[in-house]
């Protein structure tokens, strides 16, 4: 039997296979509403055949959001405009949905990536960032202001509200964003935080605030909620966060109630040096695995079903999360079921689409299970 295709839990979710899609930033909201282009992008990869879909990065807090067009779940409005997509899917497909709440600090007020994707200034249209220390991301960009008490709990309040509404919505994970270079990430790694309170200095202290963070969300949701993290597991430049650090913060993670880890890498530093290929992340995912008992969701450049399948069989994680290689081919459960002699779940209205080599590839779809 494929592991590919073979069932997972994350915590108390159970998993018909172990494909994930990786959230993916669309830059298409209005004011941090879902637009019609999330019911469409998110409708079709829910038509995939992957066990569960993980929603893009979605702001707690205005402030907190990448750019000016990113998704957002700061008030009842917001979930309102969001629950038509989660509708929708869960009409017409199995797929599991799962949230990704996050706060993008310094790297917050940007141009979308097709316009350049630069900082911009309050002074130019942009808003003040905050951060865990006065360090802009890049030269030239705006300096963010440092976080107080009163800002630091202002974030956690964001999250707890938009886990609230996560679970009100009917998501079946949240993912808290703690990788790429935004601000939970920006606590972790000492090229970012040169705090020197409580939240600043130690591992211990540059932890605190990440863990504070997690230990709220998973309070403020059911325990049947599965609640995980993702992580950059290495910053890719010298005197930076790197994966025995990440392997104590998931352990930390792992204590306090976290249900699985999604480790990518990078995104704190402009400085960082990443030697992209195939797979290039799988080595960070398997270091957690080893050293942990959750399961690890591993990505990079995975775009093979033969590779995905030998990830696994090798025990370099538990489940692979694909991105671009997805966005690219939506139907690549499909191709990999195929591929691997497995079976894959598909709408009925695409049974006729099943080629005549491969006439068990398509199984029931079961609507109306989470």
């Amino acid at each position: 039997m494929s592991q590919l295709f073979s069932p997972i839990s994350l915590g108390p979710l159970q998993l018909d296979n172990r494909i994930a899609i990786a959230p993916m930033c669309q830059y298409s909201a209005d004011e941090g509403l879902a637009t019609d282009w999330h019911m469409i992008h998110l409708g079709h990869l829910a038509l995939s055949g992957a066990a569960i879909l993980f929603l893009e990065a979605t702001a707690v807090v205005p402030e907190g959001r990448i750019s000016s067009r990113d998704l957002g779940l700061w008030s009842d409005e917001h979930a309102a405009a969001l629950a038509p997509v989660v509708q929708s899917i869960r009409r017409h497909s199995p797929i599991k949905l799962a949230i990704q709440l996050g706060h993008a600090g310094r790297k917050a007020s940007s141009a979308v990536p097709w316009e350049g994707g630069a900082n911009i200034a309050p002074g130019d249209g942009g808003w003040q960032t905050v951060a865990p220390s006065p360090v802009p991301h890049a030269q030239g960009e705006s300096v963010p202001h440092e976080l107080d008490a009163a800002g630091m709990q202002r974030v956690i309040d964001g999250f707890v509200s938009a886990a609230k509404r996560s679970h009100a919505l009917g998501f079946d994970a949240i993912e808290i964003h703690s990788a790429h270079g935004y601000l939970l990430h920006q606590f972790l790694s000492p090229l970012s935080n040169r705090r020197q309170d409580d939240y600043g200095g130690s591992l211990a202290n540059r932890m605190r605030f990440p863990l504070e963070v997690f230990r709220a969300v998973r309070a403020a949701v059911p325990p049947e909620m599965t609640v995980g993290v993702r992580i950059s597991a290495y910053d890719w430049v010298d005197g930076g966060w790197d994966v025995e650090q990440s392997v104590a913060y998931a352990q930390a993670l792992e204590q306090a109630g976290c249900h699985f880890m999604h480790v990518s890498s990078g995104g704190v530093s402009p400085h960082q040096k990443i030697p992209v290929g195939p797979g290039y992340q799988i080595g960070f995912a398997e270091c957690i695995k080893r050293e942990t008992g959750m399961p690890v969701i591993g990505v990079g450049m995975i775009t093979e079903p033969v590779q995905a399948e030998q990830i696994l069989v090798s025990k370099q994680c538990d489940m692979v999360a694909l991105a671009r290689a997805m966005l690219f081919n939506p139907r690549w459960p499909w191709h990999a079921a195929a591929a691997l002699g497995a079976q894959v779940q598909a709408p009925p209205q695409y049974w006729r689409s099943q080629p005549r080599e491969y006439k068990q590839l398509f199984g029931e779809t079961k609507l109306g299970q989470r």
